[in-house]
């Protein structure tokens, strides 16, 4: 099956999306469309990283081995470019050195007077404290208010979830409230912490914040 982009997938605001790399912590990192082909990577990381991403994620029907088989990446990643080219939602996966990594997705993209979505993300474990999730969020939203024509982004978090909450304030976003109750996760009801952003507040961009501050640099190609 090819994947090349259909006609006419290029219509929506800000897809496909490709945002320029950076280097983070020696690393170049990317983001591009997920595509079927990740199926193998993506369901060996995930099997793999089950104590490290579960604890985090909505519960799901079925068992983690059954929802992250590499059968189960198919479906998924086919629906996802399906509300891509619809125009509701920017579905990217994380590349470090040119190896899947993990994914990060703009979703439930509002238009009209709204332009709103949320953000969400997930690294690889051997990854995590490198800083390559503020890069991938950095690099998402600086996409996600240009070429995505979006206004305001929000992200949700558990309280517990030390890292994501580094990683949100990191690149600018800030807490709005707590959501009680607000998703299942592990078979309970947990509560998580809103934190958003919009185009007003990332002046030059999250992704020149990074590098003024040190914490990237951009690709110079040779």
């Amino acid at each position: 099956m090819s994947e090349r982009e259909p006609l006419g997938e290029s219509q929506h605001p800000g897809w496909p999306a490709r945002p320029l790399p950076l280097i983070v912590d020696g690393a170049e990192v990317r983001l591009r469309p997920v595509r079927w082909r990740d199926a193998s990577a993506w369901s060996r990381l995930r099997l793999r990283d089950r104590d490290y991403l579960e604890r985090w994620e909505p519960t799901g029907t079925g068992a983690w081995e059954e929802r992250n088989s590499g059968w189960a990446w198919p479906p998924q990643c086919t629906q996802l470019r399906a509300l891509a080219r619809r125009g509701q939602c920017l579905p990217l996966a994380i590349e470090v050195d040119g190896g899947f990594a993990g994914q990060i997705t703009v979703g439930n993209i509002v238009r009209a007077a709204l332009r709103s979505a949320w953000i969400g993300y997930w690294v690889t474990s051997d990854l995590a404290g490198r800083g390559i999730a503020t890069a991938a969020v950095a690099m998402m939203t600086d996409h996600a208010f240009g070429p995505g024509r979006l206004h305001r982004l929000e992200a949700t978090v558990r309280p517990e979830n030390a890292a994501s909450v580094r990683v949100l304030t990191k690149v600018g976003f800030r807490k709005e409230g707590l959501f009680e109750r607000y998703l299942n996760v592990t078979g309970e009801w947990r509560d998580h912490i809103v934190y958003a952003i919009t185009a007003e507040e990332t002046g030059h961009g999250l992704v020149e914040r990074l590098v003024a501050a040190g914490r990237a640099a951009h690709v110079h190609s040779s």
